[in-house]
C-alpha cells in the first residue's frame, strides 16, 4: 500500500476494511480515508440484513467516484463490490471466477507458495500497474492517542510498574496446531520474572481471552490479560510500549515485527518462510519436523510435537541474543 501511495502521491487514498480491523490504520498518516464496513454473513435468517449491508457498502464506494480499485482480498465478493460501484479501473489477482470483473489482472506465479507472501502482493501491483515496492517496507507506527490510552490502562493494571514489560500472544485464530502449549508459556513468564523481574501482558482477540487467562493461571508470577480489551490500534500501541514480544504465528506477531520491537515467533504447523515476521529484530523458532509444515488446524498424528518439543529455554536464548535478557 505504501508503494501505491508513492506511485500516486497526490491521489486521495482510501481503504475499505472491516470495522473491527479499521483501527489498524489509526497511525497511518499516509492514508487519507478509512471506510469501515460491516457485512453480516449470508444465511437464511440474515438474508435481508446481509443484502442491505452489501448495498450500503457498494453505495459508500460509488458516491466517492474512485478512479482505481486495488482489490487486495482474493474473494469474488470484493471484486463484485467495486464493479457494481462503477470504479473504471479494477486491479487484482484473477481466480474465484472474478477475472471478468478486473480490468488489470495478475495471476499467481508457480513459485508463489515457496516465497514469503509479501512478494505475492508486490507482484500483483507490479504486474497490474507497473508499481515497484520493497519487501521490507512494512514498518507501522502507533497513533499517539492510542499510546496514551494504553499507558493509562497499564498504570491501572500493572502490579510491578517499573519492571520490564513483555508482551505475549499465546493464542492463534487458526487452531491448536499453531499454539505452543499454555504450560510452556507460563513457564516462560515465570523464568522472565525470575531473570529480569519482567511483568508479562497477554494480548489477543476477545475469542482468545480464555486461552490467555489459562496461561496466567498456570503462571506462579502471574500476568496481566489484555485480550479482548483492545482494538487493533490499541494493540499496536500496547505492543510498541513493551520491551519485547513472544508469540505464536499470529496477527500480533506480525504487528510486533512491523513495529520493530525485539520478538520471538514460535512456529509449528506453518512455514515461517511464507508467513514469518518482518524486521531484523525478529527471530523464529521452528523445529521443522518431517511432518511440518502441514498447514493443518489440528495435528493428524495427535502429538503436536512440532510445538511440544520447543523448550522455554530456546525462547530465552533468542531473547538473550536480542539483548532482552
Amino acid at each position: 500500500m505504501r508503494a501505491i501511495r508513492r506511485a500516486f502521491p497526490e491521489a486521495h487514498l482510501a481503504v475499505l476494511v472491516k470495522k473491527e480491523l479499521a483501527s489498524f490504520f489509526d497511525g497511518a498518516s499516509w492514508v487519507d480515508e478509512v471506510l469501515a464496513y460491516e457485512a453480516a454473513p449470508y444465511s437464511i435468517a440474515n438474508v435481508l440484513r446481509g443484502l442491505n449491508d452489501r448495498r450500503r457498502i457498494v453505495s459508500t464506494i460509488r458516491e466517492r467516484h474512485f478512479d482505481l480499485a486495488m482489490v487486495m482480498p482474493n474473494s469474488f465478493e470484493s471484486a463484485l463490490w467495486v464493479t457494481l460501484a462503477g470504479i473504471p479501473k479494477r486491479a487484482g489477482f484473477i481466480g474465484d471466477a472474478r477475472g471478468a470483473m478486473l480490468t488489470h489482472k495478475a495471476a499467481m506465479s508457480d513459485d508463489s507458495v515457496e516465497r514469503h507472501q509479501v512478494h505475492q502482493w508486490l507482484a500483483m501491483i507490479r504486474e497490474t500497474l507497473g508499481i515497484e515496492g520493497e519487501p521490507d517496507d512494512l514498518a507501522i507506527s502507533p497513533a499517539a492517542e492510542n499510546v496514551a490510552r494504553m499507558r493509562e490502562w497499564l498504570a491501572a493494571n500493572r502490579r510491578r510498574k517499573d519492571a520490564p514489560l513483555i508482551s505475549i500472544a499465546p493464542a492463534a485464530a487458526y487452531g491448536p496446531a499453531k499454539e505452543w502449549p499454555a504450560a510452556k508459556f507460563a513457564a516462560l513468564i515465570d523464568e522472565l520474572a525470575q531473570r529480569i523481574g519482567a511483568e508479562s501482558v497477554l494480548v489477543g482477540a476477545p475469542s482468545e481471552r480464555v486461552k490467555c487467562e489459562e496461561v496466567a493461571s498456570l503462571s506462579s508470577s502471574g500476568a496481566i490479560v489484555s485480550a479482548g480489551q483492545t482494538s487493533v490500534g490499541e494493540l499496536i500501541a500496547l505492543l510498541s510500549i513493551a520491551a519485547a514480544f513472544v508469540g505464536n504465528d499470529s496477527g500480533a506477531m506480525h504487528l510486533a515485527g512491523a513495529l520493530g520491537i525485539p520478538g520471538v515467533a514460535i512456529f509449528g504447523s506453518t512455514n515461517p518462510e511464507r508467513t514469518g515476521p518482518s524486521g531484523t529484530n525478529s527471530r523464529v523458532i521452528w523445529h521443522r519436523l518431517e511432518c511440518s509444515p502441514c498447514l493443518a488446524r489440528t495435528c493428524r498424528f495427535g502429538h503436536y510435537n512440532c510445538l511440544r518439543q520447543i523448550d522455554p529455554k530456546e525462547v530465552l536464548d533468542d531473547l538473550s541474543l536480542l539483548g532482552v535478557v
